[in-house]
Order: structure tokens, then sequence, then C-alpha cells
């Protein structure tokens, strides 16, 4: 048998005992007066000479005897608290018990009087205790080697594949880890609080669609049994959105998941969060100076200040941020104007010629983005907007006056990597048709990345749209920015992983 399993059916044993004495391992309620942090500050807030009592729980950390007395760690959500305890008080039955019933991991009721011991720290001394969850299964123990000389102790839990498949030993492990995503939900809150102050009225569209669109991007597709109907997980909000501004709703916003069919990398995961809100008679310009009040807000709101390191690069998301147009931001990194190749083959030749290996069948517009992600988004480390993009890979904006093969959309990027798309919303449905029709011939019959013709959108936009502008966001890739990592996996709490037999 193996340690683990020795240790596990050691752990059952006491579980049979404990029943066995009377004692619930699993009692169905406590009481808990204080978390660990709000017992310390209620007795640094007490006036000398004041008791103040508390009952508290926690998970088990660490235990110290000597002899008749103890002390221990018990570690809550908001953080730890010492406990001391004493056989003469809290009778040698309980005491021998603690000792001999109890695992680290397990968690514990502990009730008594706080006090300091003589090192500073803020303790409580316990006047009676109870076991409120065992734990059947050891928690991984910290390992430590030695480095260049000296010991170094690692996370039990510092492997990142590890860490994502087990993430509720992540978090039960690593504090840090908690931090994070008690960031990201400072995160969501900041938008929201940003948006709902400016009169943008939050809502929810459908995740199960019967036709996808809104992105060039392939979709998961499911089954309605009783309707005998296939459907679609969405891959964005947006025609549903902006029905919405047909329907009179001026400014609509949503927080939600979205779902592609695609790679999974840095910045990637098949089910990630978004944010998408639309304004009537806004334009893209308009979009460009509301996005960047709102990043510099949360970030404000998320860490105290609109400065910020990511990846130990200093970034400062005050605004204004940076304009850049597309054509000569290309020109400028990757050596290509885009006005010398106004097709495919051309440029396609040309990005060979320059040691490029860019797909044989890709649109124009598919190598576009190519060349973007690979010359320019990784020297957009301070904050940016790249504007006015091809018509044939943005089959949902609105073309520019005089230029109809450009149109009036930006992307936004800080820290060498995209942060949101937005466009001046196209609103002529004769132009949509158009539109959608041509980008099904770019991409090819069986090309799931070409969007679908969508007559009830049409059918709404015939109707009457008003002019508005629209955004989207990858909110998961604000957290990377905002709590500084380096992946994806660290921001979703269970991101999608490979199976392990494969």
């Amino acid at each position: 048998m193996s340690e683990s399993n020795d240790l596990e059916q050691l752990r059952s044993e006491k579980v049979r005992r404990l029943r066995e004495a009377g004692v619930d391992p699993y009692p169905p309620r406590v009481e808990r007066t204080h978390t660990s942090l709000e017992a310390a500050r209620a007795f640094e807030a007490a006036p000398e000479g004041t008791t103040v009592s508390a009952a508290v729980v926690g998970r088990l950390r660490s235990v110290r005897r000597m002899g008749k007395a103890s002390f221990a760690h018990l570690e809550d959500g908001p953080g730890r608290l010492q406990i001391y305890l004493k056989q003469d008080e809290v009778g040698a039955e309980s005491y021998e018990r603690f000792h001999n019933a109890l695992d680290l991991g397990d968690f514990v009721q502990a009730r008594g009087t706080l006090f300091r011991t003589k090192t500073g720290e803020v303790s409580l001394h316990v006047q009676s205790w109870a076991v409120v969850a065992k734990a059947i299964l050891p928690l991984p123990a910290p390992k430590d080697e030695v480095v260049e000389g000296k010991r170094v102790v690692h996370s039990a839990f510092a492997d990142p594949e590890a860490r994502f498949r087990q993430r509720y030993l992540d978090l039960a492990l690593n504090p840090e880890t908690r931090q994070v995503f008690h960031g990201r939900a400072r995160v969501v809150s900041g938008l929201r609080e940003f948006l709902d102050a400016r009169g943008f009225l939050e809502v929810e569209t459908p995740i199960l669609q019967p036709l996808y669109g809104g992105a060039a991007a392939r979709p998961f597709t499911t089954h309605h049994n009783q309707l005998h109907q296939d459907l679609y997980l969405r891959i964005s909000f947006e025609l549903y959105l902006k029905r919405l501004l047909i329907g009179n709703l001026e400014r609509v916003y949503e927080i939600g998941r979205d779902f592609r069919n695609e790679g999974v990398d840095r910045t990637h995961n098949p089910e990630f969060t978004q944010l998408e809100f639309y304004q009537a008679y806004a334009d893209y310009r308009d979009v460009m100076a509301l996005a960047e009040e709102m990043f510099a807000a949360v970030a404000q709101h998320v860490t105290g200040s609109t400065q910020i390191t990511y990846q130990g690069k200093s970034i400062d998301l005050k605004p204004p941020w940076r304009r850049l147009e597309l054509r000569a931001a290309i020109a400028e990194t990757a050596g290509i104007d885009l006005t010398d190749h106004k097709q495919a083959d051309s440029l396609r030749a040309e990005m060979r010629r320059r040691g490029m290996d860019p797909s044989p069948d890709a649109p124009r517009g598919k190598l576009i983005e190519t060349l973007m992600e690979n010359a320019l988004e990784p020297t957009l480390v301070q904050p940016a907007f790249v504007y006015d993009y091809p018509r044939d890979i943005s089959p949902l904006a609105k073309s520019k006056t005089g230029d109809p093969d450009t149109v009036e959309r930006f992307e936004g990027f800080a820290g060498g990597m995209e942060l949101c798309n937005a466009f001046t919303e196209l609103n002529d449905p004769e132009d949509q048709r158009a539109r959608f029709l041509e980008m099904a011939k770019a991409f090819g019959a069986e090309d799931e990345e070409r969007h679908p013709m969508d007559e009830d959108y049409l059918r709404a936009m015939g109707y009457g749209m008003p002019p508005c502008g629209g955004f989207g966001m990858g909110v998961d890739r604000l957290v990377m920015l905002l709590t500084d990592q380096p992946s994806i996996r660290e921001v979703i709490l269970f991101p999608h992983l490979r199976s392990k037999d494969t």
C-alpha cells in the first residue's frame, strides 16, 4: 500500500473513532463570530484591559505541542490566526483528542479570548474547540530543495498544470492564487460600476443560439432533442445586443461567457468571459474615448492606481492612449505597405519574401491579422489604439466616408496583447447583407469562421437601427493585466485542459 493510501486509511480510522466517541466529524452547523482578520482587528481596536471573545473557524495548518500546552494556526479565507491551548483549561480528554484525532487540513472551530503573545502575535486563548470537517486526504506537503547551497521551500502546488487540474488544492495552499480571484471579482465590479454610472443597462442575451454570429470563429454545436434542432453556444453577444438598440434601449451591456471552438494558448481559452457594450448615437471615436476612461477607472478600482506593472514592465493606463493608424503601424513594424498589396496573393508573396510563412489559402484579412499578431502586437506594451481596419475582416463595421475598403474600427492593446475590439456599427441593412455574402465567398462554404447570413438580424435592421458604436473586450485578459498574470489559465478558476488520457 502506498504512503498516501496508508495516511488515508489512518484518517478514516480517526473518523470512525470520533463517531464511536459520540463526536460528529461533519456537524451540520457551526458558530463563527469573527474571521481571523476580524478577530485581530477587534482585539487591536479594543481599549486596553478589555476582554475580547471570539469563535473562529479555519483549516488547521500547523500544530506545535509543548507538553501540556500547544500552539496551532487556523487558516480561513481572509488569513490565519494562532490559537493557544492548555490541557488544564480545555481538559485532558479534549486536549489529547486535539492531538490524536486531528490532522493538518482538518477544519476546526475554536472559542476563547484574544491576547498578544510575548512575540507580539495576536492569538486566541482556547476555552473549547470542535472538529467541523475532517479531511480524509492529506494536503500535499511543501517541497524543499537546496539551490546554490541554500534550502528553498516551494509551495506544494507550484506546478501550473497540477494547479489548474486541482484548483481547489491550489486555492487551499496558495494564498496568492486566492488574491488573483479576489482581483478578478474587483475587475468585474469595477466594469459594472463604470457602465452603470453612465446610464448603461445590463442585459442578458441567449447563450444557446439557433445561429451563431458577431465574430469570425468556429462555434460549439449542440442539439435540442425535443425541438429536433441544432443549436450553437454563442461566440459573441453582438447581434442580439444590437437588436436591443433597434428596440430603443440606447445603452446596453452584457458581461458573460462566450464559447469558441478554437485552440488554447497564453491568451485563449475555449470558454471565456466577454464584456460588450453598445451606445446609440456614438461612433468609434466616442467609444475610444469611453474605453480609455473605463480602463483607467477599473485599474484605479482594482489596484489603486492607473500605473501598473505587468511581467516586469511598467504600464500607465491613464488617458489619453496612443492612436496608431493600422496601415502606418504595419508599415513601421513589418515593413509592408498594405496599399501596395490589394490582393491576398500579392500580400502572401511579400510576406514570404520577408521570411514569413503565411497560410497558403488565407484571405487578405487573415494575412493582415497574422502580420499584426507577429509584428505589431508584441511592440504595444504601453496602451495604444490601432484604428481603421480593412473592410474584408470587419463585416459588421461601417466604412469610412470616401474609403469603402476601410472601416471605422479599432483595437486596444496593452502589455503586448489585444484587450478590446470596437466599431462604428454598420446600420445599413443592404450593405450588411452584401458584407455577409462577401465574407461567405472569401472564406468558402466549408470554413466555419465565415459569418453566416442572419436573416432575422437583417430583418430587424430593416426597421431602423440608430447610428451607434460598439465595444467588445475579453475580461480575462484585463484580469491578466491588472493581476500581473502571464497566462489566461491563471485567471480562470477551471480552465480547459487536455485529458490526461490523450
